[in-house]
């Protein structure tokens, strides 16, 4: 039987670090629109769902043609524990393959996100989840040592191992997954590889600037 595939845009109202982050302009636009603008032409995708709190996002959604979800307030707090919050988003999303697909996260390309798709259906026997890391090649220390090299044989920084930063550009799951595992990252995750570019996540202001300058760089051609 053909699974239902739809993305899921997680957008809460309140951000700390940004405030209205995902309304604020952004390259003419906002986040949340380039978003959905772009997943609109994502072919492999039989939806967009917004979940969120807050009454701007959801008008949003629902003026460019989402299905949207009021999040309960209590699911909005700090206090609630990730864990918690991602079993109650999988257990109320109204499909069975969930992308997730951040807003924070503006230079994915959109044969990125079709193809990860098709690679998730493509292995989806074999593993619960699919997402998208890219290489950190940096010299890292930890606790007042290196953590990834020796430094009385230090290397070439592009011979350093091949540590992945999971940077949640896009993350796929079934619903029945996400609500076992209560997380979109599975137990025996398939990791994607993309470029450090598209991997860029907005999460303080000077990230947001250096997005916005990216996205009219590589996107706005």
């Amino acid at each position: 039987m053909t699974k239902v595939t739809k993305a899921l845009i997680m957008a809460r109202g309140g951000s700390k670090r940004i405030v209205n982050k995902n309304t604020r302009p952004f390259a003419d636009s906002s986040l949340l629109e380039v978003k959905i603008n772009q997943l609109k032409r994502i072919k492999n995708l039989d939806g967009i769902v917004i979940n969120s709190d807050d009454d701007l996002i959801l008008s949003i959604g629902e003026k460019m043609e989402c299905e949207v979800i009021r999040r309960e307030p209590y699911y909005c707090t700090d206090e609630i524990q990730p864990n918690e919050l991602y079993k109650h988003l999988a257990e109320t999303f109204p499909a069975d393959i969930v992308v997730i697909t951040n807003t924070t996260s503006p230079l994915v390309a959109d044969n990125t996100i079709y193809n990860a798709i098709e690679k998730f259906k493509e292995c989806i026997d074999s593993y619960d989840s699919l997402n998208t890391g890219h290489l950190v090649k940096d010299f890292l220390w930890l606790d007042g040592k290196p953590l990834n090299y020796n430094e009385n044989n230090k290397p070439r920084s592009q011979d350093l191992p091949d540590i992945i930063n999971l940077n949640a550009a896009i993350n796929i799951t079934t619903k029945e997954k996400m609500i076992e595992n209560k997380n979109y990252v599975g137990k025996h995750p398939y990791i994607y590889i993309i470029d450090e570019i598209e991997g860029i996540d907005v999460d303080y202001p000077i990230d947001f600037e250096f997005a916005e300058f990216m996205y009219k760089k590589v996107r706005l051609k």
